[in-house]
């Protein structure tokens, strides 16, 4: 089970990473307004740290520093989580996001995806 759960993160995490290059203004109304200067930038970063830390949960020795940067990078993203709630509802293409779903972005998948990257760490 446990093998199943570190492949099905680095398959989430790589497409995640991915779609930050297919397609970054996805990501635009994340980004608070005090950081829209650079959110091209984050943006790319992003999708690069989560590619590279995918890969890197793959191999059993870089597997728990990955899974540290991981853990830091949902971490960093929590600011974003923020700003949607501030936001209030808003599109994401097709998609409209209520507080409601912001509100269990925040509270219970950026707390579970963080349980999930530590028990598949070693």
């Amino acid at each position: 089970m446990k093998t199943t759960a570190i492949y099905l993160l680095i398959v989430a995490y790589i497409f995640a990473g991915s779609y930050h290059f297919i397609n970054p203004s996805f990501y635009q109304p994340f980004f608070p307004p005090y950081l829209q200067k650079w959110s091209s930038t984050l943006n790319l970063l992003a999708g690069i740290a989560e590619i590279a830390l995918a890969v890197c949960m793959i191999f059993s020795p870089t597997r728990n520093m990955a899974s540290y940067g991981l853990i830091a990078l949902l971490i960093a993203f929590i600011p974003a989580h923020i700003y949607m709630i501030q936001k209030g509802s808003f599109m994401l293409g097709s998609f409209s996001v209520t507080p409601i779903i912001s509100w269990l972005r925040l509270l219970v998948l950026q707390p579970l995806l963080i349980l999930w990257v530590w028990w598949v760490r070693k």
